[in-house]
């Protein structure tokens, strides 16, 4: 498969990860520049108008307060014996180039379109990190046979062990019904399996503050070719998950995640409202 640059949500999620750990004082909550090591973008990338510190501090606030929650929902789970973890959408995911003496423990799944998980494993292997035994990057191409499900277990997924599947920053652009047949797959995993899923609200749930930021990032998205399609009100989020066949559902409201994870810090950076969280458990 020849090697396609990642999309630029992915790249500038990898920047904004970077940028708190550059431009937001500790303590910071979670500290990645593998993925701006990653990406390797020219020396001007600091001013580009999505990565204005000011300008952009809700987001990216937002961006590494979601990305906390995993890990600690990860590291919760394999505390109580999990051992698979299920990627959806990978981009540039680098909790296995963070975190490798924990990720060990684990078989990881990245599940990517084809080319820019070609890239990727170019990049980590010029950068030096290469594709451990235990990271399986399961290359599916989503338009042309979708079948990210059937991938799984020719790469050593086990469907008779629980696992923890992670889908974030990817509702948005897949229908209701695209949706609804993922969350129905995942629920058909072994009992134990836990979900954590990102999904948009809807402008009229958002305060004043936040609806410009989503009207910007709607823009953003049309512009790129990449629309959004779905929005959620957590309790239609909640709905489809048991609908779909999940034991015990949970809404994780992205606002939560400023108490848990920003309280208390001086420079008032707080995660920008819009994004939700679904944690479903099979």
């Amino acid at each position: 498969m020849e090697p396609t640059a990642p999309d630029h949500t992915a790249v500038r999620v990898a920047l904004w990860r970077a940028m708190h750990v550059q431009v937001d004082p500790p303590p910071h909550v979670i500290e990645d520049e593998i993925g701006l090591r990653l990406v390797a973008p020219d020396d001007g990338w600091r001013r580009r108008p999505d990565m204005d510190p000011r300008g952009t501090s809700g987001y990216r606030a937002a961006i590494v307060a979601r990305a906390r929650f995993i890990e600690d929902l990860v590291t919760e789970q394999v505390g109580r014996g999990v051992d698979q973890y299920v990627i959806l959408g990978a981009g540039l995911d680098t909790f296995v180039q963070r975190r490798p003496e924990f990720a060990a423990r684990l078989r990881v799944f990245e599940i990517d379109r084809p080319g820019p998980q070609a890239w990727k494993r170019r990049r980590l292997a010029e950068l030096g990190h290469g594709v451990p035994e235990w990271l399986r990057l399961v290359p599916v191409d989503f338009e042309a046979d979708g079948s990210w499900w059937g991938r799984l277990p020719e790469a050593d997924f086990d469907p008779g062990r629980p696992a923890v599947v992670v889908s974030t920053g990817v509702t948005m652009y897949l229908t209701e019904d695209a949706n609804a047949a993922t969350l129905r797959q995942i629920a058909g995993l072994a009992p134990g399996t836990t979900l954590a899923m990102t999904f948009l609200l809807p402008a009229g749930l958002l305060d004043a503050a936040g609806r410009p930021g989503l009207r910007a990032a709607e823009d953003g998205a049309r512009a790129a070719g990449t629309p959004f399609v779905s929005f959620y009100t957590p309790e239609e989020m909640l709905a489809a998950a048991r609908a779909a066949g999940f034991a015990d559902v949970r809404h994780v409201p992205g606002t939560s995640l400023a108490e848990r994870y920003f309280a208390g810090r001086a420079d008032g950076l707080r995660p920008a409202s819009g994004e939700d969280l679904l944690v479903a458990t099979v």
